[in-house]
């Protein structure tokens, strides 16, 4: 649609495999999101936690939203600007290699993680670069990066609050924005305390905060090699523009005289005019806030030291050529899907099995990897609320239910579910047998024992009680109130 480049990543050489054979004969283990939720779901104090918390951010969100009069306007022209740019996705590449380059940055291209990994070694070990410390960055967690760079002796140094939480607890992160949201203070306390030598009975969240913040400062001093992640890349100057609340992308950019950005293709937009637009919508959508504390541009090396900036490719072009799911790359990692979604909220984001969970993650990470993330689209009400709260009008229910159709298309349904669906299929095609369905079920709620409907067969007895049922059914109140003679068919 819309004129998309064919070749969006102007320095691919080699043919791609069709994104519908992607790589679905390689994976042999699927994430069940449902048990995986379980222990999280079985730890009340986390999940009420975990719950209020997001639905807080969501309530703060819808604030800050309505004092903004032409919020709407702003959702229109972001989408937009992010499906102009996509639609000329290698022309905006091209143009921001040569402003970078101009400035003195050197530019590096990664078809995939494997690739820029080894682009990020690479730099580094010709400098003999032995530590890095890190800003909060998506697309590094996507590549496991920090596992490929301490095999070969660097030491990586998280330094946002929350993934270091994380990196200490040998976690991935479980949120785009908040990546430790799912733990208590007591947790982050206990994590600490074995790791960093504090007092693990100490609670205080400015106790915790200066904490990390006291150990972690040394590295910015000592390490021998900076990196952030990047919110936007403009096209017409060549700059990346970082957005953050604690500073420490600043400090990982100018302590350390060698700075390298990893950037997800997507993340271009035209001009700095442009960033206006996202900038308001951004800290909004996902705290609440007018603005985020720090919004930084970095545009060329300070004398005396380098920049580079390795732009990521890792399958976006060939979601790219996705008919039904292109406009996923319009996603400016807000996490607003995220805090709307009452699955998200109620299950956590490690059981999602991926580096992107929640509504977004939902549409995402199928395009990687079919088979492995086939249930994901199932851990969805489809209510609608994630596309509504998107800055950028994502249209990800809707994604989210195409991806349900491909899935059973490719046969990748678990077979209980597939008998289940299909035994479904043949009772609401017939009218007659619909209605005795939904009379016995009421008898069988009221009458029958607790082990016939709590049990491995019915797995929406597993996390929440099946609701009492009613005195009469819709049909029976109809046939009692409304109906009129000869139309009780």
């Amino acid at each position: 649609p819309r004129g998309r480049p064919e070749n969006a990543y102007p320095r691919r050489r080699t043919p791609q495999r069709p994104w519908h054979e992607q790589r679905t004969d390689q994976v042999t283990i699927r994430i069940d999101h449902a048990e995986a939720s379980s222990d999280f779901i079985a730890a009340a104090d986390h999940l009420e936690f975990h719950d209020r918390r997001l639905w807080d951010l969501r309530c703060k969100r819808d604030r800050a939203v309505a004092a903004v009069p032409e919020w709407e306007q702003l959702r229109e022209l972001a989408s937009a600007i992010k499906e102009h740019t996509l639609s000329h996705l290698g022309e905006y590449l091209e143009q921001f290699e040569r402003a970078a380059t101009a400035n003195g940055v050197t530019v590096h291209w990664a078809r995939d993680a494997a690739e820029h990994n080894q682009v990020v070694h690479d730099i580094m070990a010709a400098r003999g670069a032995k530590s890095l410390v890190k800003s909060k960055s998506m697309l590094t967690d996507e590549c496991d990066m920090r596992p490929f760079l301490e095999q070969r002796g660097i030491a990586v140094i998280e330094t946002d609050l929350g993934e270091r939480i994380q990196q200490l607890d040998n976690e991935p992160p479980s949120h785009i924005v908040v990546p430790a949201v799912h733990k208590l203070r007591a947790d982050v306390a206990e994590v600490f305390g074995r790791t960093l030598g504090t007092d693990p009975a100490n609670h205080d969240v400015h106790y915790l905060a200066e904490s990390q913040r006291r150990t972690t400062r040394p590295s910015f001093l000592s390490a021998d090699a900076g990196m952030t992640g990047a919110n936007f890349a403009v096209a017409e100057t060549g700059a990346i523009v970082v957005c953050t609340n604690e500073g420490n992308a600043d400090l990982s950019v100018h302590c350390p005289k060698l700075y390298i950005a990893s950037v997800g293709i997507e993340k271009i937009i035209p001009r700095t005019e442009h960033l206006g637009v996202f900038v308001r919508m951004l800290s909004r959508s996902a705290l609440g806030s007018p603005i985020t504390q720090m919004t930084s541009h970095f545009r060329a090396p300070r004398p005396g030291t380098e920049m580079h900036i390795v732009l990521v490719d890792n399958h976006r072009s060939e979601r790219l050529g996705m008919a039904d799911f292109w406009t996923s790359l319009k996603c400016i990692r807000c996490g607003a899907c995220m805090n709307t979604c009452p699955v998200y909220r109620r299950s956590g984001g490690l059981s999602y099995g991926a580096t992107y969970s929640g509504p977004i993650g939902v549409i995402i990470d199928p395009a990687y990897d079919l088979r492995k993330y086939s249930a994901l689209p199932f851990a969805s009400t489809l209510n609608g609320s994630c596309t509504a709260v998107c800055p950028v009008k994502i249209d990800i229910h809707q994604q989210i239910y195409t991806w349900r159709r491909i899935v059973t298309e490719r046969g990748a349904l678990p077979f209980a579910k597939k008998q289940a669906m299909k035994m479904a299929g043949k009772l609401m095609a017939s009218p007659r047998l619909f209605r005795a369905a939904v009379e016995a079920a009421g008898a069988g709620v009221e009458y029958l024992p607790r082990v016939m409907l709590y049990n491995r067969l019915n797995t929406w007895g597993k996390q929440r009680e099946v609701p009492a049922a009613p005195q009469q059914t819709f049909r029976q109140w109809w046939l009692a109130n409304r109906a009129k003679k000869g139309d009780a068919s």
